[in-house]
């Protein structure tokens, strides 16, 4: 027999595949590809994504291919897993039953015994990387305890519950182990991470204690909180060479009125005095962030407000989604989506021109400039490379023209100097 296991949605749904794959992979059962054709293993499973309608819709979509190709007899067995399947368990049964089970994000053991599989807290630790094997997301912590009117994870996640420093670090070990260069840290709040284990914010601790791992070389931060940022964790980013300087902090707004609604404690004076402490107690510093427009409270003159708060923080990475009503929220529960469809995509539009610009004036600054870059990919001729300020799938490329590339190259750094820029990629030659 051979699995074939997809992931979809985001990089904390990729370290629970990760998981039960090298389960999978212990007891002896073959694993394919996930961007193999359907039909190139006996069973297909699905984690899934049930966070906004886009992510839900792209879900169904999945198991609806998987679907029809059982119908046609190219695989025998499909199950699915992960948010959708957890938000949505009774009525997926229902209106797919071709479908040979359905679990939640805590039902691993299950999934794995209606594989065959039994599940071992031995290999708990364990991963079978789906990413290049230079780099892994280290999941610290599940869950969220945060009340977001929009969002539906605490109640498909549950509350927040830290992973112990000792558990993780020993995951970053057999990862390092494993070839593993970059670490990037992730959970819903990585800046929470600790307060339910050791009564304080301990995500400063744990990265040093991550940087002391033989072969880790770049420790990245993602889907940081604004509110009580960690004064430490900039310290810490500002001495320690290993830890990236860059911070991914999704603000989701800056009107005071759209915050108060999306039940977020902050306001515009406090995100630019927080953005000015991350430019100066971290000089080069890479902020990455992600705008909801849409929401309900936001008029014209609350988004034109956003676009000035975006157009004078000037922000390197910025992405955005438009609203999306989730039933069981308190957005759901307690707001009129009243804002067409067409407006919010019109605002979208308008605010990712914006940053279009923002991003290839940053982009430009850079030409002249030399890098260390790591090395990811060799495509039709060119180094597909990152700096310390680019995450991977979420942000440019670095792009280096080369005649050939020895394999040894790949997983590696690389010295180049910057030659070239657009809205999205750098081009570069190695120095």
């Amino acid at each position: 027999m051979k699995v074939q296991l997809i992931t979809l949605g985001c990089s904390k749904n990729r370290v629970d595949s990760e998981h039960i794959l090298s389960q999978i992979e212990a007891s002896g059962i073959g694993i394919c590809p996930e961007d193999a054709p359907l039909g190139s293993a006996d069973v297909v499973v699905l984690n899934t994504c049930g966070f906004i309608a886009d992510a839900k819709k792209e879900s169904v979509d999945a198991i609806m291919q998987a679907v029809k190709a059982k119908k046609e007899g190219s695989i025998g067995r499909i199950f699915v897993f992960g948010c959708l399947s957890g938000r949505y368990h009774r009525e997926l049964e229902q209106e797919i039953p071709e479908v040979d089970g359905f679990f939640s994000t805590d039902d691993a053991p299950a999934l794995l015994q209606a594989l065959g599989v039994k599940y071992s807290p031995v290999l708990a630790v364990r991963r079978h990387l789906t990413t290049p094997s230079h780099y892994a997301y280290l999941k610290i912590s599940e869950g969220c305890d945060r009340t977001c009117a929009y969002c539906a994870i605490p109640g498909i996640r549950g509350r927040h519950v830290s992973v112990d420093m000792e558990t993780l670090e020993e995951e970053a070990r057999l990862l390092a182990a494993g070839g593993v260069r970059e670490l990037i840290v992730v959970a819903q709040d990585t800046t929470y991470y600790g307060l339910d284990l050791y009564r304080k914010r301990m995500i400063a601790p744990l990265l040093e204690r991550l940087s002391q791992i033989g072969g880790i070389e770049w420790i990245r931060l993602h889907y940081s909180y604004p509110e009580a940022f960690p004064d430490d964790l900039l310290d810490v980013m500002a001495a320690n060479d290993k830890i990236c300087k860059y911070i991914d902090i999704p603000l989701q707004h800056c009107c005071g009125k759209v915050l108060d609604m999306m039940r977020r404690p902050s306001d515009e004076a406090h995100m630019r005095a927080l953005i000015e402490k991350f430019r100066t107690r971290v000089p080069g510093v890479a902020l990455r962030t992600t705008m909801i427009v849409g929401h309900p409270g936001e008029t014209e003159r609350e988004f034109k407000q956003l676009l000035k708060f975006v157009e004078q923080m000037r922000f390197e990475r910025l992405g955005a989604f438009t609203y999306s009503e989730e039933e069981g929220t308190y957005g759901a529960l307690n707001y009129k989506d009243s804002i067409p469809e067409r407006v919010k995509r019109e605002r979208y539009d308008r605010l990712m021109e914006l940053q279009s610009g923002i991003s290839l004036e940053y982009n430009l600054s850079r030409v002249g400039s030399s890098q260390q870059v790591i090395v990811d990919s060799f495509e039709d001729g060119n180094l597909i490379c990152r700096s310390r300020l680019e995450s991977p799938d979420v942000d440019g490329q670095v792009i280096v023209p080369v005649k050939a590339a020895p394999a040894s190259l790949i997983g590696n750094f690389v010295n180049v100097k910057i030659t070239g820029a657009d809205y999205y990629d750098l081009s570069a030659e190695i120095i």
